[in-house]
């Protein structure tokens, strides 16, 4: 599904643009039909100042969202590398050609999860997720029969590390779907609107605040790029490296 959000650079521009047109609004078009007298100045600049302090409150917070979502994307990459370190291991437990066959199965499936985190293109994250869910299947099909001859207490913790490698996987995915909603970034983007006319029309002279007038839409918009990169998982400038992986996939490899 398309999201604008999913093109931070995209995102500022047309951000821009519409708070550049709405502070012109402003100090244009309505300030000329409605112009402020000096009795309501006072009271304007009130709700003004209202309006702007309710509008970096949204940013603040709807930055606060994109930073905790990047910061559970990271955990769970780190947790995912823990939990595939620890299977590996308990490789160990099983008979020799067993063990042999689920290291290089998990071996192949650290390539591919690192793939998942650094791939941009659409078509191949989704031949990337077959090949993952396929891998998943091998493996748990490779340790059912060991673990189905021998059930004991030892091998209940190979089990366990496998569901932890299935899981975390599940985890995963859940937080690079887990996105600002839209109608957050649709209430952000009517508060900025309304702020930007706002600032527009308590203008009091144009001819000199020109400048002035593209500060706000400005800042605001670069707040939207940044938003919006932090909260994009795979077209962001700021992403997850999958450093934690990366480590693995180095110790994992025959020596």
């Amino acid at each position: 599904m398309f999201r604008l959000t999913d093109y931070p650079l995209l995102t500022f521009l047309i951000a821009l643009v519409v708070l550049g047109l709405s502070a012109w609004f402003g100090a244009g078009t309505l300030r000329r039909r409605r112009p402020i007298d000096g009795n309501a100045l006072e009271d304007f600049r009130v709700v003004q100042g209202a309006v702007l302090t309710l509008l970096a409150l949204i940013i603040g917070f709807t930055f606060s969202m994109a930073i905790g979502r990047y910061d559970q994307r990271k955990n769970l990459e780190e947790a995912e590398a823990n939990a595939i370190g620890t299977e590996y291991v308990r490789a160990d437990l099983l008979p020799a050609a067993d063990a042999a066959k689920v290291r290089l199965l998990l071996r192949r499936y650290t390539d591919e999860r690192i793939l998942f985190y650094t791939t941009r293109d659409f078509q191949e994250e989704q031949k990337v997720n077959a090949r993952t869910a396929q891998l998943q299947n091998e493996l748990w099909a490779a340790i059912l029969a060991p673990v189905m001859a021998n059930p004991t207490t030892v091998m209940a913790l190979v089990v366990n590390g496998m569901n932890d490698v299935l899981n975390s996987q599940g985890y995963t995915q859940a937080a690079w779907w887990n996105r600002i909603p839209p109608a957050a970034w649709m209430l952000m983007m009517l508060i900025s609107v309304g702020s930007c006319v706002a600032v527009g029309y308590g203008a009091r002279d144009l001819a000199r605040e020109r400048l002035m007038l593209l500060a706000v839409p400005a800042i605001v918009a670069t707040s939207f790029f940044f938003i919006a990169d932090i909260d994009s998982p795979r077209a962001g400038v700021i992403r997850v490296i999958p450093q934690n992986l990366h480590s693995l996939a180095q110790s994992l490899a025959p020596k």
